[in-house]
């Protein structure tokens, strides 16, 4: 990007790392945090929807579910748990998902989106029979040469 601006208007520098770590990067975190408040903030009118998907980092084998929670305002990370090693069974995804939506606030959520692997479409019934205003569904995952 800098190269660009560059290009446009020569001797631009970029900031230096120091720069980005102190009061740039304080400056960006106080924004998001704010814009993220908001967001929340119109969860009471309109709910949300949370979604989890998994990856695998290929290099260090270590296996992740992703969290985000959508609303008509947008979308928005929520977090990010590593399960590696762990049995992902059904118990698994239910203590799981229920803790996510417990972080989230149980009256906020209005559908949960997963994987439709079979210990997570187990989880999503018990959750929904936990939960009855919940509704679940899965999403398939496409694997190279699947489609």
């Amino acid at each position: 990007m800098v190269s660009a601006i560059q290009r446009v208007r020569p001797g631009v520098k970029p900031p230096t790392a120091y720069e980005l770590s102190g009061s740039i990067l304080d400056e960006e975190v106080e924004e998001v945090t704010k814009w993220i408040e908001e967001y929340k903030q119109s969860w009471p009118r309109t709910g949300i929807t949370l979604m989890s998907d998994g990856w695998l980092n290929k290099v260090s084998k270590n296996e992740f579910l992703n969290f985000l929670a959508y609303s008509p305002k947008g979308t928005n990370f929520l977090s990010s748990k590593e399960v590696s090693g762990t049995k992902k069974d059904a118990n698994f995804y239910v203590r799981l998902y229920d803790q996510i939506v417990e972080e989230v606030g149980d009256k906020h959520v209005v559908q949960f989106i997963t994987d439709n692997a079979r210990a997570c479409v187990s989880a999503g019934s018990k959750l929904m029979h936990k939960r009855k205003h919940l509704v679940w569904t899965h999403h398939r995952s496409y694997v190279r040469g699947d489609r």
